[in-house]
């Protein structure tokens, strides 16, 4: 096994765990420095799909008594605990949809580092044009989030699928301009990604489980425990975060990220 190239399965584990629930796109992160890292992952991506699942499996683990509990609360046909999981399937809803009729041409045609940073920008600016309203948020607990503003909020995660644009940021801040307080937008951005990201990968494995070779699955299993460990980092102090802060200074990096990317794309 080569230890430069799990060296490399290492870094991006990191670099996934850490930008995975942050509104600065873990995708666009991985294909940005995979590229600057000459890490080939092979045809259909598996790699970046898979060690996505580990930093979801670290909001599993923060969330397992609330998830426990709904679960039973399903089985014993508890009205909070299905109202909560039918408004997160309202939030798949659009993601499925989409994904399951344009996702590979999406991969296709967005999966570069020019369509990273020009999704950096734009979506940088959208964030610092909603952090500057003024507004009063009318929900905020997840428990009580409505099945429109899931609607809404799974629409957002829809353009998320061009990486660079950030599955977190989107549904964050489609929450947001739902009503949503930051602490609730952030939350549900969270449950929704649980089965958003199983969805997406069990999808991708399917498709492309012929790829995966045994020089491949020291690297994957590599990145898959470090964005584990890395997300169980990143939740707990941006979940202490949003209490406080805005997301401006995520929008500035967006922007200065992006803006840096596409200078050495036009200027070399």
């Amino acid at each position: 096994m080569d230890l430069m190239y799990l060296f490399k399965a290492l870094l991006l584990g990191i670099v996934e765990g850490m930008t995975e629930f942050l509104p600065v796109s873990s995708t666009g992160h991985l294909i940005l420095i995979g590229d600057w890292l000459s890490f080939d992952s092979g045809s259909g991506k598996v790699f970046e799909v898979v060690i996505q699942l580990g930093s979801i499996l670290a909001v599993c683990w923060m969330y397992r008594e609330k998830i426990g509990s709904v679960l039973a609360g399903l089985v014993s046909r508890d009205a909070g605990a299905v109202r909560f999981s039918a408004t997160v399937l309202t939030a798949l809803l659009p993601s499925v949809v989409i994904g399951g009729l344009f996702g590979s041409k999406i991969k296709a045609l967005f999966f570069n580092p020019l369509s990273v940073a020009i999704a950096l920008v734009v979506g940088g600016v959208i964030i610092l044009l909603v952090e500057n309203r003024k507004s009063t948020p009318v929900t905020t607990d997840s428990d009580h989030v409505s099945w429109r503003q899931a609607l809404g909020v799974g629409i957002a995660q829809c353009l998320a699928m061009i990486p660079g644009t950030s599955r977190s940021g989107a549904t964050i801040i489609g929450g947001m301009l739902g009503g949503m307080s930051r602490q609730t937008a952030t939350e549900f951005s969270f449950f929704l990604a649980i089965p958003t990201m199983f969805a997406a990968t069990a999808k991708d494995l399917w498709e492309h489980h012929d790829l995966i070779n045994a020089s491949q699955l020291g690297a994957i299993a590599v990145g898959f425990i470090t964005a584990f460990f890395s997300g169980l980092i990143v939740i707990r102090i941006l979940l202490r975060f949003v209490a406080g802060h805005t997301f401006k200074g995520f929008a500035w990096y967006r922007i200065a990220l992006g803006g840096a990317i596409l200078c050495a794309q036009f200027l070399f």
